[in-house]
């Protein structure tokens, strides 16, 4: 089975509350939210996607030095294998838009439950709720 390596940032404004995007209808686990990363691309370092995917996603900039690895989650699908580090950045610069046409949704911690997100993001919402309660 190949193991896909993936990145995830939890954007987090002044107001505490984290960024989700939803996925496109006609992709893999569409309609799903999810926070904003991507795959990491050959000789890419895991920072260096996330700086890349933010850029491409929502339009935004920031640096490596303002982002902090938080956790990981590791979800078997039918075929394939995923492991995703979930980064914190609390600094960027610009306005975030969806620059592929996908919502966008600003939520506090405690409400990232009440939104169907893929397998593999829903472990990540504890570890962001005790980091910011």
């Amino acid at each position: 089975m190949t193991t896909l390596l993936v990145v995830a940032c939890a954007l987090v404004d002044v107001d505490g509350r984290v960024l989700i995007t939803q996925r496109p209808a006609s992709s893999h686990l569409g309609g799903l939210w999810e926070f904003p990363g991507g795959k990491v691309e050959a000789g890419e370092t895991p920072e260096a996607a996330v700086i890349r995917e933010l850029r491409e996603e929502l339009g935004i900039e920031t640096r490596h030095a303002c982002l902090a690895p938080l956790t990981f989650a590791s979800h078997t699908y039918d075929d394939f294998h995923l492991l995703m580090p979930l980064f914190v950045c609390r600094r960027w610069q610009g306005q975030v838009v969806g620059r592929e046409g996908q919502a966008v949704k600003w939520v506090r911690p405690v409400r990232l439950g009440d939104y169907p997100m893929p397998p593999a993001d829903r472990p990540l919402i504890r570890a962001l709720t005790d980091l910011l309660s």
